[in-house]
């Protein structure tokens, strides 16, 4: 329900309803079946308040089966007002769930990515054991691949037979990380790779004539956002924050990116729960940018210290590019700044908040995560009790996080969303939303039946190639 009301704000995102019926993975961005259609922090939201389908939910057994291939019971049926019950014993049951958040791989069916991520929910048995328990050595799930090997960049899995659906059509995927732009592309020129991610806007033009290679666009779940140094001079005033958000001209970005950006006027993309465009969020304004300036103390840009603006290259689609006309436009309004380009892993090495404040005075980055949930990127980054990047500490931010968190209803929570928590991160901008990632991906034409999410992972359990 979730997906098919905000897909309607993003007209991009290619509508898969009839698939989203097929797979339970409870808070994920993901194809769901059973009664209960929302995911993780908003299944227990609705279990609190007794908001239940049908007065039940439930997980299908063959996504609960043991690593012995054991079933389990997996319909749990209380009457409505019974949500207490219900929740005790579906807790036990999704402590049991794994859910694979990345590409499927190998043998037939290679897939140079950026990034992976292979999640398995852990027990409090698993948690309690550490380092060396049982989740250390071995994955525990019951998804179409199991995971075989890590060489070097190279995620190997191999197909399950024993899948519930039947086994997989292909007998592996290998997911290989692949740092630089140019190197995905020749991988799949030359045949290497059977699927690309995070394609430049060149690159689309380039492949998109061949007839061996097709090509997918997804307004996705990411964000990209220049992060402020909120817990550190100069950035820890917000007057400065907002006078440097009033310096960019996001139209500028957006013809940078081409098809690799989509518009967005919030701190969540358009299919989060919660999206709004705010009426306040900071857009281009040379003469803001001037008052608040003069605000803060810094007329003109005088006074203020050398700031460093760090960004990658290679991992996401044009971030040196779009990095130089921030930096010129910054320049222009007084901002003595700096662009530090840095390769991969020297940059995620200076991605996160210490202490005495991360490394330069703002950085770039996304932030996807596989779910509707928009907790997951504002309470990650703006509460004090997490600050990931930009290091802030604020009580006002803090007190409307969490009364958006234990709100009634999903309602009652949209609006809090809408009309308190984001309009008050506009006004204080630890961070400034630049545009929405949109997925794109070069697809071998011969790799038929995979599907692709707005969060970047993929169902290859029944692709054939």
């Amino acid at each position: 329900e979730l997906l098919r009301q905000h897909r309607n704000a993003a007209p991009g995102l290619q509508p898969h309803e009839e698939r989203l019926r097929e797979r339970v993975a409870l808070g994920g961005l993901a194809r769901v079946e059973g009664r209960q259609q929302v995911g993780g922090d908003l299944l227990q939201q609705r279990l609190q308040t007794h908001d239940l389908v049908d007065g039940a939910a439930e997980v299908p057994a063959h996504l609960l089966r043991a690593p012995d291939g054991t079933g389990a019971e997996a319909r749990v049926d209380h009457p409505a007002g019974d949500a207490g019950a219900l929740q005790e014993e579906l807790g036990q049951l999704i402590g049991r769930l794994l859910r694979w958040g990345a590409p499927g791989s190998s043998g037939l069916f290679s897939i140079a990515v950026v990034g992976v991520t292979v999640l398995a929910t852990a027990t409090a048995k698993d948690i309690a054991e550490g380092p060396s328990g049982a989740l250390t050595q071995r994955l525990n799930g019951t998804g179409p691949f199991r995971f075989s090997e890590q060489s070097g960049n190279d995620t190997v899995l191999t197909a399950f037979d024993g899948y519930f659906k039947g086994a997989p059509k292909v007998p592996g995927v290998t997911i290989s990380f692949v740092g630089d732009a140019t190197t995905r592309l020749l991988s799949m020129m030359n045949g290497q790779a059977s699927i690309i991610e995070r394609l430049e806007p060149e690159q689309i033009e380039t492949l998109s004539g061949r007839d061996d290679i097709r090509i997918s666009k997804l307004v996705s779940v990411e964000n990209k956002y220049l992060w402020f140094r909120c817990s550190k001079p100069p950035f820890d005033n917000p007057l400065l924050r907002r006078a440097a958000c009033h310096a960019i001209d996001r139209e500028l970005i957006y013809e940078v990116l081409g098809e690799s950006g989509h518009p967005s006027a919030n701190f969540i993309s358009p299919i989060k729960f919660g999206y709004i465009d705010l009426d306040n969020y900071p857009e281009y304004d040379p003469d803001e940018c001037q008052r608040l300036l003069a605000e803060a103390g810094f007329p003109g840009g005088q006074g203020l210290p050398d700031l460093e603006y760090i960004t990658s290259v290679g991992f996401y689609p044009k971030t040196k590019e779009y990095g130089e006309v921030i930096t010129a436009m910054l320049q222009a309004q007084g901002f003595p700044v700096t662009l530090n380009v840095m390769e991969v892993a020297a940059w995620n090495e200076n991605l996160y908040d210490r202490p005495g404040g991360g490394p330069g005075h703002m950085i770039d980055c996304g932030w996807s995560t596989g779910s509707p949930e928009p907790d997951l990127v504002l309470r990650t980054h703006f509460h004090s009790g997490s600050k990931r990047i930009t290091g802030i500490v604020d009580a006002e931010i803090d007190e409307a996080l969490d009364r958006q968190r234990s709100a009634s209803s999903l309602e009652e929570r949209e609006r809090l969303l809408q009309t308190e928590l984001t309009p008050m991160l506009a006004d204080k901008a630890p961070a400034l939303s630049l545009f929405t990632s949109v997925m794109v991906h070069a697809i071998s034409a011969d790799l038929d039946g995979l599907f692709l999410y707005p969060d970047g992972s993929m169902d290859a359990s029944v692709a054939t190639i």
